[in-house]
């Protein structure tokens, strides 16, 4: 299909080795490895300005010439996109931070940021009249990728480990996909979705084994630099698990850079954040490696970042090395403390990743890794309510025909 004038895509690009690649056909990944969507960023500069975003709708796709799309009527929406961004001071009060903020993704469509993601993967198959997806997941993604391709009028094939959390299971099924439990991790559930595809023909959606996933995440980036007045913070703290996020969003901060949008040339340090009971880019982060080694015995109650190895490791590595980031993992069991610190003291929606952000917050601060006064910015990448088992706490009771003593409340 011939791409349309209104496009800025001039190629996609192999980010193993910046082989050149057609745009206008369907590409999953090369040699092995994930794919850039690249873009004329002259043209883009000559066709519009920052300021031209401030009429148009509240959603990502103000930022319509930095996305891949070619034919508006194939986009798939929900109006995702510009979730808010949260002043935090009495939790950063409590971690030593002076000007700490979230960027709260559990507002978006389908409660979590995987609506970004999606909604640019299933619009773009949509754009090739691919009629069935699949994909793996250990959380959020399914119920994301589901919702999207009913919209679209697709078929989707979800498989998940069976521990994923209840609520993702049962919001996939909702949505009418074809959701199954593997007795496995996620790396088993996506072998099963390649083999699968082989033989039913499903276009994969795995992270990171299409283009478009990560133009939709980069606009978590394009967004906090509008929302910040076009001057990015000092640091971001970002769960990790595929790392689509991550790595969009450094794409998008050199996009601007690029295009001259941003007022200053600060770059924020990128800071990946893992549990201990599943830490592979932090291991090889400190061990000074390209690539990652799978996790062996991966664990962790934040089931979006028990990935145990990631397609995209090195441009995950890459993005917080140049950054002068790092990858900081943090105690496994303190997860949920670190969750409800969050929710109790701002009132925001905190999920199972984002308490391991808080974390890292709180060690980086202690070992000097972040200064009290910089400008921290934690992504939360979902909403508590979708994680029942970690939220999982007794409830005292009180008997309505006993007179209550207050003082003991």
């Amino acid at each position: 299909m011939a791409i349309a004038e209104s496009s800025f895509v001039t190629h996609l690009e192999g980010a193993i080795d910046g082989a050149e690649l057609e745009p206008n056909v369907i590409q999953t990944l090369h040699e092995g490895r994930p794919i850039w969507v690249r873009y004329d960023l002259d043209a883009i500069r000559e066709s519009v300005s920052r300021d031209d975003l401030l009429g148009r709708p509240s959603n990502l796709w103000r930022y319509m010439e930095l996305l891949p799309i070619y034919d508006q009527s194939k986009i798939v929406s929900f109006g995702e996109g510009l979730s808010p961004l949260l002043k935090s001071p009495r939790l950063g009060a409590t971690l030593g931070a002076t000007d700490l903020w979230v960027k709260d993704e559990s507002q978006l469509p389908t409660g979590s940021f995987k609506s970004r993601g999606m909604a640019m993967a299933v619009s773009m198959a949509n754009h090739f009249a691919i009629k069935s997806v699949a994909l793996p997941t250990a959380g959020n993604a399914g119920g994301a990728a589901a919702a999207y391709a009913a919209r679209a009028g697709m078929d989707c094939y979800v498989f998940m480990p069976a521990d994923t959390p209840v609520i993702n299971q049962y919001e996939a099924i909702a949505y009418g996909a074809h959701a199954y439990r593997v007795n496995g991790l996620i790396n088993d559930c996506g072998r099963i979705v390649n083999e699968g595809k082989q033989v039913m023909g499903g276009f994969d959606l795995s992270t990171l084994k299409e283009p478009y996933r990560i133009e939709g995440k980069k606009t978590m980036g394009l967004e906090l630099a509008e929302q910040f007045g076009w001057e990015l913070p000092d640091a971001i703290f970002y769960p990790t698990g595929g790392g689509t996020g991550l790595i969009g969003m450094w794409k998008a901060f050199q996009e601007l850079s690029e295009l001259g949008w941003l007022d200053s040339d600060k770059m924020p340090r990128m800071f990946s954040v893992q549990s201990d009971g599943c830490s592979p880019i932090v291991k090889a982060f400190e061990e000074e490696e390209k690539h990652a080694e799978p996790f062996a015995n991966a664990q962790s109650m934040a089931s979006g970042i028990r990935v145990p190895a990631a397609v995209g490791d090195f441009m995950i590595l890459e993005a917080v090395r140049q950054s002068q980031g790092a990858a900081v993992s943090v105690e496994e069991a303190r997860i949920g403390e670190w969750m409800r610190l969050g929710m109790s003291q701002e009132g925001i929606s905190i999920c199972p990743e984002t308490g391991a952000c808080i974390g890292a917050v709180e060690k980086c601060l202690a070992d000097g890794t972040v200064n009290t006064d910089d400008r921290i910015v934690i992504f939360n990448t979902g909403a508590a309510q979708k994680y029942a088992e970690a939220l999982h706490c007794e409830i005292p009771s009180v008997d309505k025909d006993v007179p209550i003593d207050w003082s003991t409340l």
